[in-house]
């Protein structure tokens, strides 16, 4: 605009050089002449061509407007409303028309104000610019993540979304480490998907290795002692980003995004895929993947992620390549000593005759015998309540596993399991009827009534029989009331009023027993046995 209009004052400017700019700027040539026009009466026009120039009394946004937009979650019409009803209580002007207060929204607030105004502060993130981290080097800064997979999966009869908990590397987009789980994650979800992360073996390899950093967010199986520790022996840095701020992992989130399109949209039972009907219910027939198909199929998925995909970032080539082309060189460390050290301590413990004693319950193996009567330490992966391991307490070497002894069958816990649920599917239906209120339906304004009708017996019953079984109200502390401290005690200012008199000393002896005065004066000793008992 700056180029025509210096044309224009030198009398240069044809009717082609507008029509053209028209073309470009996608308006109609008449705009553009009316555009130069007013650049010429006022410079201003010129840095933002077709705006409306400013004049005294227009209509801006004020911080009541943007009070209100955040309340009607960016409703222009309910603020509109509310303005012009304060404005009839003559608690402020009256407002302009809704076309000018759309227009002074969109002229005074950026998108990303707008945005925030109406959907919070992550309706107002997208609209943000970001900066991209320079990519470093091969195992220089690792992500890891939990995701909810939205696929049902067939679990032991019933249907349940799997958890997935990944490691990637931020300079390769490589998947070096993968967990499924079919329930919530824990601790032992991170331990065994980095397990896989830094083994280079088979079927691991060929990436792994030690990172120099870890970048978790504060999940609290992230954040756990044993997690922490494993970090700390194998010398890793785990960085813990603030939360919500999945823009600073972009890597591993970018991850979730892609299995998502690339993969789990296309399987059996994906919970977030468009059906028929009014009712987005499941069909009944609907035929699940089984929990061992899903993970395999999961597994084959990141095989071709790692040697066949080519992501963006990497320009024509895949994670196994951007690998091999990096000569960073790697941190290895031993399968077994990568075990211990994903293992929780749980301190020392004597080995008897009957194991070892580990939570109340007894562990054996075979490597025991002739072993009864050492120090030894033991390690657990948690939650594998079935089987630990014992290693030396004084030079820390490894002794052996030990199983669960007296262990139950399968059979007898998953008959432990139906029964666990069964009562607490009536523990809940009873807790869910006991606080069931009804109130009626009120067609005034009126207070709340509410339903439900108890007879006289029937109330003083049902309490009755929680005073029963209330311990604290059967409590009697008045009983036996306490005495004051005596004057001697050192006692706070606000109780030196309460104390009582100090007691008598005790006599200097007493191996001699107490007497009775007789009615002429003269002492009866009481007989005393050899114990000293009267």
């Amino acid at each position: 605009m700056r180029r025509l209009l210096a044309l224009r004052r030198e009398g240069k400017l044809t009717t082609v050089q507008v029509r053209s700019a028209a073309d470009v700027l996608g308006v109609r040539e008449r705009a553009v002449w009316r555009w130069l026009a007013a650049a010429e009466r006022d410079g201003a026009a010129a840095r933002a061509p077709g705006e409306r120039a400013a004049y005294p009394g227009r209509f801006t946004v004020t911080a009541e407007v943007r009070a209100l937009l955040a309340l009607w979650k960016g409703n222009v019409a309910a603020v509109h409303r509310e303005l012009a009803a304060r404005a009839a209580r003559g608690e402020g002007e009256s407002p302009p028309s809704i076309p000018t207060l759309h227009r002074a929204i969109r002229r005074d607030l950026t998108p990303g104000e707008r945005a925030g105004l109406a959907g919070g502060e992550r309706a107002a993130r997208k609209h943000d610019v970001f900066l991209a981290r320079p990519r470093g080097w091969r195992n220089q800064v690792w992500e890891t993540d939990h995701m909810l997979a939205p696929v049902l999966v067939d679990v032991d009869g019933t249907a349940r979304r799997p958890w997935i908990t990944w490691f990637t590397d931020c300079a390769t987009n490589a998947i070096t480490g993968v967990a499924v789980t079919p329930v919530h994650p824990s601790r032992e979800s991170v331990l065994a998907a980095l397990r896989s992360a830094v083994l280079r073996e088979a079927p691991y390899g060929p990436f792994g290795g030690l990172p120099e950093k870890v970048r978790v967010d504060r999940g609290k199986d992230f954040l756990s002692r044993t997690v922490t520790a494993a970090f700390d022996l194998l010398d890793v840095t785990m960085e813990d980003l603030p939360a919500y701020t999945p823009h600073l992992k972009g890597t591993v989130e970018g991850l979730n995004r892609a299995v998502e399109s690339m993969f789990l949209a296309a399987l059996p039972g994906y919970a977030r895929q468009p059906r028929p009907g009014k009712r987005p219910s499941r069909p009944k027939d609907e035929a699940l993947l089984g929990f061992e198909d899903f993970t395999a199929r999961l597994l084959a998925w990141t095989l071709w992620w790692n040697t066949e995909h080519q992501p963006a970032p990497l320009r024509g080539r895949t994670p196994l390549e951007a690998w091999q082309d990096d000569p960073t060189p790697l941190r290895d460390v031993a399968a077994a000593d990568l075990w211990t050290f994903t293992l929780e301590d749980a301190g020392t413990r004597t080995l008897t005759t009957r194991g070892i004693r580990f939570r109340k319950r007894d562990y054996v193996g075979s490597w025991m015998t002739g072993q009864a009567g050492i120090q030894v330490r033991v390690r657990f992966m948690p939650h594998h309540d079935h089987r630990i391991e014992v290693y030396h307490a004084a030079t820390g070497r490894y002794l052996g596993p030990a199983d669960l002894a007296d262990q139950a069958t399968e059979e007898q816990i998953s008959a432990v399991r139906k029964t666990r649920a069964a009562r607490a599917r009536r523990l809940k239906k009873d807790l869910q009827a006991s606080q069931r209120e009804r109130y009626a339906a009120a067609t005034q304004a009126e207070p709340p009534r509410r339903l439900g009708a108890l007879t006289t017996a029937q109330a003083g019953a049902e309490l009755a029989q929680a005073t029963d079984t209330d311990l604290s109200d059967l409590a009697l502390p008045d009983l036996i009331p306490p005495t004051a401290p005596p004057s001697g005690w050192r006692t706070p200012a606000s109780l030196a009023a309460l104390t009582g008199p100090q007691p008598n000393p005790m006599p200097p002896s007493q191996d001699s027993a107490p007497a009775l005065e007789a009615p002429g004066g003269r002492a009866i000793p009481f007989a005393t046995d050899d114990d000293g008992d009267t």
